[in-house]
């Protein structure tokens, strides 16, 4: 066995909780756990950077979050598809792989591949675990956390789908309270204080009233006493929402996730990651559940058809240049891990070990390679550089033909994202140095083109490489004394 392959050792039970009764019972019951702690995880712990807009490690690197949608990976797949999954979206660049403990699709009722369940009775304060390695659920969930670190994957962990706490739909039933929320978030925070994650609070259900509210806080208390504030804590919020508009000011809320949602238009959608990044105080925001690869657009294939590759960069590039610190991919197959013989949610169009090599998940990371080709931290959203054309709704457009830029404050980038190919023009002044180097990226490949040099005044005017077209490029303009690398090339 190699050092990847390591397993989990056990700690001490955690202790058993007490009983009290009164107006309000705190369902503190004795449990037995293990916990996560025999090896560290390899992977740095991450931190909010500085300026409060990324994400970084403890020594200052950069850490782009390119995540994939896996709700289901820790309920459905066995271990040796999940290994599969693992290693297919390691090679692909992502950097996070977003899963569910309390999985939505009755994951409290259903067991997982070895026949194990979460809980005993339901109850949060509960989890059923046994002696020995590999004898019960959260055994496997230790397994594919420790082979995604091994991977150079953090894990974002979400404690439990939101039908637990909020029957909107999905499978619950509602178990959580204030009480027994804290007990298991704190229990999960002793597991896996030594793991490489992010957690995730909340599951695409409305925080409706108080108890809610108290629910979520709860849990983020736990999980803080559990594993000692080694790890940031999201909210990731229903479709059209985001965690600011809950939690914002909330302490234990360390940057804002969005669902902007699975539909096509900038407008009314994926614009509201600028409103986030504009909130003050200021927390890094990203957008962790956009439209799906092969999703049926806003839930209607019958009217709008199912998305493709195009339909998901769109997005990618909309929220990374309006001021998101990296981005989540997903796909429809995939969320749900369907294969034929399991019921399917919403017309998927294919098993999910197909889907994994669909288009849109290899092209995600074309976009991590260029923003990190150039400096990082000091990026900036910044639209005023396109210059509106006569017809606004052309440049800087609407709908799925909006075109958004991003540039660095100390003026020796910029970068304008054109969805199709229509000329528009920029002030060319946002960049310092007296010569520009213009280059296209292709987002479809991650190969970059020069486009000439020119001087640093006035307006310029850009013709994509494919006038026309529903093809997508990427005016990256370099002050030409900074000599970066070609788009997309580490320095």
């Amino acid at each position: 066995m190699t050092p990847a392959d390591r397993r989990f050792d056990l700690e001490t039970p955690f202790p058993a909780g007490l009983h009290r009764a009164g107006a309000v019972l705190v369902a503190c019951v004795a449990m037995v756990t293990s916990a996560f702690h025999a090896a560290a995880s390899s992977l740095p712990r991450l931190k909010v950077s500085d300026n409060r807009r990324f994400l970084v490690t403890t020594d200052g690197r950069p850490f782009f979050w390119l995540g994939d949608t896996a709700w289901e990976l820790f309920h459905r797949l066995n271990r040796e598809e999940a290994e599969l999954y693992l290693k297919t979206r390691a090679a692909q660049g992502f950097t996070v792989i977003q899963a569910v403990a309390l999985a939505e699709l009755d994951g409290l009722n259903t067991p997982n591949p070895y026949g194990h369940r979460p809980l005993v009775e339901h109850d949060p304060t509960r989890p059923e675990v046994r002696d020995g390695p590999d004898n019960d659920y959260w055994d496997h969930v230790d397994w594919i956390v420790q082979r995604a670190n091994a991977l150079g994957l953090y894990v974002g962990f979400l404690p439990t789908w939101g039908d637990k706490w909020n029957k909107k739909w999905g499978v619950g039933p509602e178990i959580f309270t204030p009480q027994n929320a804290e007990v298991y978030g704190e229990w999960l925070g002793r597991r896996y204080k030594d793991a490489g994650l992010i957690w995730i609070l909340g599951g695409d259900r409305p925080v409706e009233n108080d108890t809610h509210r108290e629910i979520i806080r709860a849990m983020a208390r736990g999980l803080r006493r559990g594993d000692g504030g080694a790890h940031l804590i999201t909210f990731h919020p229903m479709g059209g929402q985001g965690s600011a508009q809950y939690f914002h000011d909330e302490e234990w809320l360390d940057f804002n996730m969005r669902q902007n949602g699975h539909g096509t238009e900038f407008t009314g959608r994926y614009d509201q990651t600028r409103k986030d990044y504009d909130r003050t105080p200021a927390k890094p925001v990203l957008d962790g559940e956009p439209i799906y690869e092969d999703h049926p657009v806003s839930f209607d294939p019958a009217k709008l058809g199912h998305s493709i590759a195009a339909d998901v960069r769109r997005p990618l590039y909309w929220d990374l240049f309006t001021g998101a610190f990296g981005h989540t991919y997903g796909h429809h197959s995939v969320w749900q891990m369907w294969a034929p013989g399991r019921d399917p949610v919403n017309h998927p169009l294919m098993p999910w070990s197909q889907a994994i090599h669909q288009p849109g998940a290899a092209q995600m990371q074309h976009a991590k390679r260029l923003l990190l080709s150039r400096p990082f931290l000091t990026r900036i959203p910044d639209d005023s550089m396109i210059v509106s054309d006569r017809v606004p709704t052309s440049v800087p457009g609407a709908g799925r033909y909006r075109f958004v830029a991003t540039r660095n404050t100390d003026g020796t980038y910029a970068m304008v994202y054109a969805p199709v190919g229509r000329s528009f023009k920029v002030r060319m002044d946002v960049i310092r140095g007296a010569k520009v180097r213009a280059w296209w990226f292709n987002p479809r490949d991650g190969t970059a083109r020069p486009a000439g040099t020119f001087s640093s005044t006035g307006q310029r005017e850009f013709i994509p490489p494919d006038p026309g077209e529903t093809l997508d490029w990427v005016l990256v303009l370099d002050d030409a004394v900074g000599n970066y690398p070609p788009p997309g090339k580490r320095p």
